[in-house]
């Protein structure tokens, strides 16, 4: 069953979801049966979640996985560790974190540095048929993945929201605790993403609340 594969300690506070996670699976199944390739691989579609509740520091919403199997990893915007070749919205975020902050540390594109601090990148969709960004919207994912969002609001976390999706969830979360923006995507960071440095925002909230900043 799809529900047994959450982290345990998720799993006890989203056990209202259970029903639906296993029906999600199912259609999963039945899909793949049927010659669809569903993405990330099922061991990586709740890799957000691999944050104790109580370490989460930041969360960055997403809207669904990558459409392609080299990129989907379970981590919203991540991809894989490489040298050249990030996805557009990926590439903008890296521009950003150099105008804000001036050096990034997570250059090759793997977040999975940014999760061990307490940054859950969790997308409002978790999985994706492959080829067709959104394709999986309407599943029943976004009702689980915002109730995960209002957990985290509910234990102080700082929320960084980009696009209309993300910024559905922004009421879950205090006003002085979110910062909405423009999606980095290349369609849209030129309306408000690049520029609007984030990360730094990210920090101040965190070192105004006494807690270790963002290694970005």
């Amino acid at each position: 069953m799809l529900f047994q594969q959450i982290p345990e300690f998720w799993r006890s506070l989203l056990a209202i979801h259970e029903e639906k996670i296993n029906e999600i699976g199912r259609e999963l199944a039945r899909r793949a049966d049927l010659g669809e390739r569903i993405l990330p691989d099922r061991k990586f579609v709740f890799r957000a979640l691999e944050i104790p509740p109580d370490e989460v520091k930041v969360i960055i919403i997403g809207q669904d996985p990558y459409p392609n199997a080299q990129d989907a990893c379970g981590l919203s915007f991540s991809v894989s560790p490489r040298k050249s070749g990030l996805p557009g919205s990926l590439m903008n975020i890296q521009k950003e974190i150099l105008t804000d902050l001036g050096s990034t540390e997570s250059a090759d594109g793997d977040l999975t540095r940014w999760a061990d601090q307490g940054v859950m990148l969790l997308n409002r969709v978790l999985t994706v048929s492959a080829g067709e960004s959104g394709s999986h919207a309407g599943l029943g994912w976004e009702a689980f993945t915002r109730d995960v969002a209002q957990i985290c609001a509910d234990k102080g976390t700082v929320a960084l929201l980009w696009g209309n999706s993300a910024r559905e969830l922004a009421p879950l979360f205090r006003e002085d605790f979110r910062i909405e923006g423009v999606h980095p995507s290349p369609l849209s960071a030129h309306r408000g993403f690049l520029g609007s440095k984030p990360f730094s925002a990210v920090n101040r909230i965190l070192q105004a609340n006494g807690k270790e900043v963002i290694r970005w």
